[in-house]
């Protein structure tokens, strides 16, 4: 049986329903002949760890509370009375973090960032030289300065992340796939947000561009300020990924990023309500008329990526009716890469982008990914 020991960080959605479905899967697992050991979760703010991360775990039962105590918003430290664990917080949370990485060198050890958080990357950085393994769903360290990238990826057999992209999708096993065969890539267009794409094909069929959006809030599609979608920076942190993929050595501040609001309605300017009741509504003439020019033109409004030669740039784009981002409904993310085999008929990838459920299942894989790398 092989043993892979794991280290989670964050345990917000996608870390509650990673551990549940590791959970799950343990008679799949133990088929396949692999065995997960969940030695230690940490948030924020604490860690809990097993009593010796080289042979024991935390048990099913305790992960099963983990997720408990955090859905119900309590903090770790409320764990610490079930003595099955050492826990930790404070400042002295990283340290102990870094030490479990040491243990990395001579047992082998994952480290899973299922946070929303920059601030894992000088953790990553560091466990990285131990020897450990890094999987990702958290896009931040992925995008940080150029200097720090290249420490994070200097090891690549033992970095995955392609939930940070398209959660489930295979959008970066696809790419890898092509860069090994050495078939140059020539242009990636893509709609990598589920609530930017729903917006787009709700507003083609002429509602206004305020309704949609604050249906989309109500629906829960958007996140509590809307204006975190619309601003574009999560599509943008996805084109990076992808453009630093194929090569590009770019940075954030290098890429054209367009936002569906103006600075005067931004967060730090307008209060979330007037935002809702009187910004939005300001919005809809600007965007009814780039939909009746691109209609006009045979075309059809998208969100998406667009990452050439010369380019790599988020904001919306007139597409083709019939082209796979034209047909997009609803929440799904689709992807089109040409490259000289997929030239005039690109490579589509398609499907559900976001969700706690897929991006696990995309983290869970790529460990199963690695498992060669462990004893």
């Amino acid at each position: 049986m092989k043993n892979i020991a794991l280290f989670l960080m964050g345990c917000g959605g996608v870390g509650r329903q990673f551990l549940q479905q590791i959970v799950s899967c343990r008679s799949l697992h133990a088929k396949q002949g692999v065995h997960l050991r969940v030695v230690g979760v940490c948030d924020s703010k604490s860690l809990v760890v097993a009593p010796d991360v080289l042979t024991a775990e935390l048990d099913d039962s305790f992960l099963l509370e983990i997720c408990r105590v955090k859905s119900n918003g309590s903090s770790l430290q409320t764990l610490k009375d079930l003595g099955v664990c050492q826990v930790f917080s404070g400042p002295e949370v990283t340290q102990k973090v870094i030490d479990i990485g040491h243990l990395g060198k001579s047992a082998g050890l994952a480290f899973v960032d299922c946070s929303a958080s920059a601030e894992t990357i000088g953790v990553l950085n560091q466990v990285v030289n131990f020897g450990c393994c890094v999987v990702l769903a958290n896009k931040k360290p992925l995008t940080v300065p150029m200097e720090d990238y290249d420490k994070l990826v200097s090891q690549p057999r033992r970095l995955r992340h392609e939930s940070t992209v398209g959660a489930g999708l295979p959008v970066i096993a696809s790419l890898n796939r092509i860069i090994s065969s050495g078939d140059p890539i020539y242009r990636i267009i893509g709609s990598l947000s589920g609530t930017l794409g729903y917006v787009m094909s709700e507003v083609e069929d002429g509602k206004p561009f305020s309704q949609v959006v604050t249906a989309a809030k109500s629906l829960g599609y958007t996140e509590p300020d809307p204006r975190d979608d619309l601003g574009g920076m999560d599509v943008a942190r996805k084109a990076l990924i992808l453009a630093r993929l194929l090569g590009r050595r770019l940075n954030l501040d290098d890429m054209k990023i367009e936002s569906l609001y103006p600075e005067e309605m931004g967060p730090d300017v307008m209060p979330l309500e007037d935002f809702l009741v009187n910004g939005l509504p300001l919005l809809d003439k600007k965007i009814e008329d780039r939909i009746k020019q691109a209609s006009a033109n045979g075309n059809v409004l998208r969100y998406v990526c667009l990452i050439d030669d010369v380019r790599c740039e988020v904001g919306i784009q007139e597409v083709p009716k019939d082209s796979a981002l034209g047909r997009l409904r609803g929440s799904d993310n689709v992807v089109e890469i040409y490259t000289r085999c997929y030239e005039k008929r690109p490579l589509v990838i398609q499907g559900a982008g976001a969700g706690n459920d897929t991006t696990a299942a995309g983290v869970l894989a790529d460990i199963l990914d690695i498992q060669d790398l462990f004893p």
